[in-house]
């Protein structure tokens, strides 16, 4: 089996997971597609609760964050100035998993993640494992001395084209740092963030 089939195969319960959801929220050009075809979700009729419901399972899906961790991100951006929905995505735009995602130095998220606990990733020059960690405004986020010589992370970033307007991104250096905070339009994730709090609002 060459080696793109067996990455289809790893990835299918994902890929399963964006087509239950109706969005890609993998970023890969399969993930909405089974026998040839693009998924949609059915055209019944979904209730109030059951949209805010999906908003909130697709906006945990596309961060790759447990329930227990969300809800603090939500209570967190409920209290805070400003819409609570917007707040609430640019918070999870800027964790750490996240950023080194954008920056181009992981393909998912989840890899993301991974670099970062298993001890890849600096911040401002010093290891963090956290991928939680919150990255402020010009926080330098750069790949480790040995981690720049593996060729998956060197390919990673060779390939990354385009770069959001909040990032600057040296590849040279392995590194890049967030410019400011990202605007609500900025962020491509595809989900009505104000039905989220509407849903955590119940309780």
């Amino acid at each position: 089996m060459r080696g793109g089939k067996i990455l289809a195969k790893i990835m299918e319960p994902r890929f399963k997971l964006s087509r239950s959801l109706g969005v890609n929220i993998y970023s890969h050009p399969k993930a909405m597609k089974r026998a040839g075809k693009t998924s949609s979700r059915g055209s019944g009729k979904i209730s109030n609760y059951g949209m805010q419901l999906l908003e909130k399972q697709k906006l945990r899906a596309y961060y790759g964050v447990l329930e227990k961790q969300f809800v603090r991100y939500v209570d967190n951006a409920m209290q805070s100035p400003g819409l609570s929905g917007e707040v609430l995505i640019e918070t999870l735009e800027c964790r750490l998993d996240n950023m080194v995602y954008r920056m181009g130095f992981a393909s998912s998220i989840r890899e993301a993640r991974q670099m970062v606990s298993h001890g890849h990733i600096l911040v401002n020059g010093m290891k963090v494992d956290r991928p939680s960690y919150n990255i402020n405004l010009n926080d330098t986020i750069s790949l480790s001395e040995r981690s720049r010589k593996i060729e998956k992370y060197i390919d990673n970033l060779e390939n990354k084209n385009n770069t959001a307007d909040y990032i600057e991104l040296n590849k040279n250096n392995f590194s890049g740092r967030l410019l400011r905070k990202p605007y609500r339009n900025e962020i491509p994730v595809e989900v009505k963030e104000q039905l989220v709090i509407e849903f955590y609002s119940r309780r």
